[in-house]
């Protein structure tokens, strides 16, 4: 069944999700239309990143330093934001390439309910740890009082963050990427606009960049309900239907989020643990390991694009019961993945000085950041390669082998080979462990990928 044969005006993925299956270039296009809006989404989010760095930057360095000493945390929290959700992008993805929109609707209910409570819960602890946690981190007394400050007002918006996260997640699934990205880059503009307020014109310095964002993400959680519970076609509410998941589903979802939550915190501690392994270095080291993972974002941003398309191609093709082309989405995505980020490596390594020279005008951090920043060039078509086997196996419903790949990658190698070289080579040798580790990572995500599929086919021909 070809799609040229088919006499119908239907898009791609409902065509799928009846049985059918495309050609190589088909698919490749399907793939590129599907991740665009989300590569886009995030470069806009990197984008307001930098100018974030070069405002509170344009304040000095220790200012700079205090927002990259509880920088990692905030990823901690972050990633544990949007991983709890994932249990239910995922069910509703598989409901949806079933045909079954109504029960996919109950995702959502009973998703938004979950995340919203547990978004409550990491408000409360951000809020007790807040003063403690610069110093758990190293910092300097000189720029403890601004992190405390920066990481309190983070906390306060970790509910708006929370909806957000989910809420794109399950427009995604749906097969709408299109309006996550605008509305991700909406948010951005505004965030750009508040920051400027709030650092500049009511000079609350680097408070004013956390209250920026917390007022964009405040607009963006609004935008986000009213187009799914009012306008989205298949996940908006109807007056007929009520309830929520039953136990069982209910319970599949949270057990499906936890390896996904559990990975974030892994990821997410040996995050704060590098840094507390770099803060004795200096605030030139710190300055110019934040910024450097900044710029670096901007590079591996086109394989979470990818990874945001394999959840949503594997997932409802596994739903729809069509293994072919699932299968086919999961070699396809990963290889055009790492192309994505070969290329956008290249551009890395190229314009380092430029890219590090936008957030800061301090010579020292910016000849430092040049450097790591071409070190980590090397390992990014690797490192796509493991972002989207891990959007992959989320698809597939297998949360739990991207975890234990992480913690062996990460535990393993990465954290304990940086603190062995840290004391010796500095920022730069650190730098050189991410590389061969990233690249190590990229290596065991595409054979456990490769393992999941064949053991898969070959039940399937036994049955």
């Amino acid at each position: 069944m070809d799609l040229k044969d088919k006499k119908v005006k239907e898009d791609h993925l409902s065509f799928l999700r009846k049985g059918g299956s495309l050609s190589r270039k088909e698919q490749v296009s399907l793939v590129l239309r599907l991740s665009f809006p989300a590569i886009m989404a995030m470069i806009s989010t990197i984008i307001m990143e930098y100018i974030d760095a070069s405002m509170v930057g344009s304040l000095g360095s220790d200012k700079s330093a205090s927002i990259g000493v509880v920088s990692t945390t905030t990823w901690l929290v972050s990633g544990l934001c949007s991983s709890i959700g994932t249990g239910f992008t995922v069910g509703l993805a598989h409901r949806i390439g079933a045909g079954e929109d109504a029960e996919a609707r109950k995702y959502v209910k009973s998703g938004f309910a979950t995340v919203i409570a547990f978004s409550g819960l990491l408000l409360v602890i951000s809020v007790i740890i807040h003063n403690a946690l610069p110093g758990w981190m190293g910092a300097d007394e000189s720029i403890s009082k601004d992190a405390s400050d920066y990481f309190l007002i983070f906390g306060l918006s970790l509910p708006l963050m929370q909806i957000n996260h989910t809420g794109a997640g399950m427009l995604e699934c749906s097969g709408n990427m299109k309006l996550p990205a605008l509305l991700n880059v909406m948010m951005c503009f505004l965030d750009v606009g508040f920051n400027a307020f709030f650092i500049y014109v009511a000079d609350m310095g680097v408070k004013g960049a956390a209250l920026g964002t917390l007022c964009a993400y405040a607009v963006g959680t609004v935008c986000i309900l009213l187009s799914i519970l009012v306008f989205s076609d298949k996940l908006r509410m109807r007056k007929d239907e009520h309830g929520m998941l039953d136990r069982d589903k209910l319970s599949t979802a949270i057990r499906l989020s936890f390896p996904v939550m559990l990975s974030s915190l892994i990821m997410g501690f040996a995050y704060v643990l590098s840094t507390r392994i770099v803060s004795p270095l200096g605030n030139v080291a710190i300055t110019a390991n934040s910024f450097s993972i900044t710029a670096e974002s901007l590079c591996y941003m086109p394989g979470y694009g990818i990874s945001h398309a394999a959840v949503t191609l594997v997932g409802q093709m596994k739903g729809a019961g069509n293994k072919r082309e699932e299968k086919s989405f999961a070699y396809l995505t990963v290889l055009v993945g790492m192309v994505l980020m070969a290329l956008s490596a290249l551009l890395l390594f190229i314009f380092a000085p430029e890219m590090i020279g936008i957030m800061t005008k301090d010579e020292a951090v910016r000849e430092l950041g040049t450097k790591i920043l071409r070190i980590e060039a090397f390992a990014e078509p690797m490192f796509g390669a493991s972002i989207v086997a891990e959007g992959v196996f989320r698809g597939m419903g297998k949360t739990r082998i991207p975890t234990i790949l992480n913690l062996i990658s990460m535990w393993c190698v990465r954290l304990p080979a940086s603190a062995l070289v840290a004391p010796r080579y500095g920022l730069v040798g650190v730098w050189y462990v991410m590389c061969l580790e990233l690249c190590f990572r990229g290596g065991i995500f595409i054979i456990a990928m490769w393992r999941s599929y064949r053991s898969k086919f070959e039940n399937d021909t036994k049955m």
